[in-house]
């Protein structure tokens, strides 16, 4: 299933269309070509610390391939529809999942450009002081017109009060943000009634905690 995402504020009743493998943003980003929609900024205002980036929303097609499929999503801001199966089977995914954020960063740079993607780690005890690190990258990387992947593990909750439970681990992609980074705006592969939703800097940052995210 394949759906625009933009910001809840953008969204109004006049600008959904409903289809049959989802939800359509507005015309022009449903008739854009795939280069296009990576163009369409919906939020590019930095003087007020905010930018997201159009992303071609794609679930995942089954419980273990979350990592292809945030690779994937990520990969779409920057015009590019790669297959998600050959996503997985470049990365080892097994019904196990993907083993940790250092398997998704080759992919994503193979795509983008050598080194462009770095892998950051965060330890558990550390979350609280990489917060500030993680905001700095994630400005950098939307600003730069690519997404951040991020693999995640527990429970976290986003900017409406909603839960978000991973207990045994998830991959998500960070595709905007704004007050300057300390919200940060998400793209999840799991669950389309939920794929796009905002959450402070810092619940991500210990949401991330003892594994990583590629920026």
């Amino acid at each position: 299933m394949a759906t625009t995402l933009l910001r809840k504020t953008a969204l109004t009743v006049a600008g959904i269309a409903a289809t049959a493998g989802g939800i359509a943003g507005p015309a022009i980003a449903a008739q854009a070509t795939p280069a296009e929609r990576a163009a369409q900024v919906v939020t590019n205002d930095r003087k007020h610390g905010e930018r997201e980036l159009g992303v071609r929303y794609e679930a995942q097609p089954n419980f273990y391939f979350c990592g292809p499929a945030a690779a994937r999503n990520a990969l779409s801001v920057q015009g590019k529809n790669i297959d998600v199966h050959a996503m997985a089977e470049e990365m080892g995914t097994t019904e196990d999942g993907t083993n940790s954020i250092n398997d998704i960063t080759p992919v994503l740079n193979k795509e983008t450009g050598k080194d462009v993607y770095k892998s950051t780690e965060i330890p558990v005890d550390k979350a609280g002081e990489k917060v500030e690190k993680l905001r700095a990258d994630v400005v950098r990387t939307v600003d730069d017109g690519r997404a951040v992947v991020a693999n995640i593990a527990g429970t976290a909750t986003d900017t409406d009060g909603n839960t978000h439970s991973f207990e045994g681990g998830h991959y998500i992609s960070v595709v905007g943000y704004r007050d300057g980074g300390k919200v940060v705006t998400i793209a999840d592969s799991a669950n389309p009634d939920q794929a796009s939703y905002r959450m402070d800097v810092d619940a991500l940052a210990h949401w991330i905690a003892s594994r990583g995210y590629s920026s």
